[in-house]
């Protein structure tokens, strides 16, 4: 995903020299054609992210529009208070791109796990929280960023799953994107963790069940149109995502379906349980696996909870 964000990126800084790129000391493999070609529009913070956003909160006030960019946890939560305070108290136009969201860096440990991270940024005033799923979200939610909306969030997984399904002439903030129709469950998905809810789908096919596949990039405005028709349609509704269950996806769709009297006849949110910190480590692959959310599991579990 990260190599179609900064694709995009290029494209849009050819075309905007207010468009600016800075890197907390990360990404040189993927930035150095950036770097070489809009050097007046990049700069690195070094390791120091607190800066890095302080500074890019500054570019902003003055006219520039600001992608701050380093892995996992470290653009948005070591530098929590300044996206707080710095850029969406002023509404200032930053967009924290983290990479390797939910295990994409299994191997690295808990430290590196970007799994608490939706249900904090989608709760930022101003905050326009995305995670794309594919490689056409992530070249559409970039360039709607790049309009200057305002505070942004980014959200890349560090898999480069392909376009997948029908394509929209654009990207609509606050729209879901549906891949797939089915009459019997509707799983809805948030990241890269769609390659495994397609295939969680398809198993389910091979099994009887006839599954409605969606998309949901924008976590900061549900689509609550398109949650309506897939209660209304199919009765069971599942969410998938790679996040702790509490406050990310699942946790969002729950509370605007209940405000607005929507009530599943079957609801259940797939991602981590417990109390506790996932202390496995390993590749992205094994962690889903570990915790229940490869397409495997997430047939089986789906498959069971429609039985009951």
């Amino acid at each position: 995903m990260r190599d179609v964000f900064i694709a995009t990126l290029m494209d849009l800084a050819a075309k905007d020299p207010n468009i600016i790129l800075i890197t907390g000391d990360l990404g040189f493999g993927v930035l150095g054609q950036f770097e070489e070609k809009f050097p007046n529009q990049y700069f690195n913070s070094g390791v120091a992210e607190q800066n890095m956003t302080a500074l890019a909160a500054g570019l902003a006030l003055s006219g520039k529009t600001v992608f701050t960019y380093s892995i996992a946890n470290f653009p948005t939560l070591r530098c929590l208070e300044q996206l707080r305070n710095d850029v969406c108290y002023h509404k200032a136009n930053v967009i924290a791109v983290s990479i390797g969201g939910g295990f994409s860096y299994g191997g690295l440990g808990a430290s590196h796990h970007a799994t608490e991270d939706l249900a904090i940024m989608r709760a930022l005033p101003n905050m326009h929280a995305l995670v794309p799923s594919d490689t056409w979200e992530v070249e559409e939610t970039t360039k709607f960023l790049s309009k200057g909306v305002g505070p942004g969030f980014l959200r890349l997984d560090k898999t480069l799953p392909k376009t997948l399904g029908d394509t929209p002439d654009s990207f609509s903030y606050g729209r879901a994107r549906q891949l797939r129709n089915g009459s019997d469950a509707t799983i809805v998905v948030a990241g890269g963790i769609l390659e495994d809810a397609i295939v969680a789908s398809q198993l389910l096919d091979e099994r009887g069940i006839s599954v409605r596949l969606l998309t949901m990039p924008s976590l900061s405005s549900i689509d609550m149109e398109a949650i309506s028709d897939a209660i209304n349609d199919t009765g069971a509704l599942f969410t998938v995502e790679e996040h702790r269950v509490v406050g990310g996806l699942g946790s969002a769709i729950a509370e605007e379906a209940l405000e607005a009297g929507l009530r599943p006849k079957i609801f259940r949110r797939f991602g981590i349980r417990g109390n506790d910190f996932v202390t496995d480590v390993g590749t992205q692959a094994y962690m889903k696996k570990a915790i229940g959310i490869d397409g495997q599991q997430l047939a089986n579990d789906i498959y069971e909870a429609l039985a009951q």
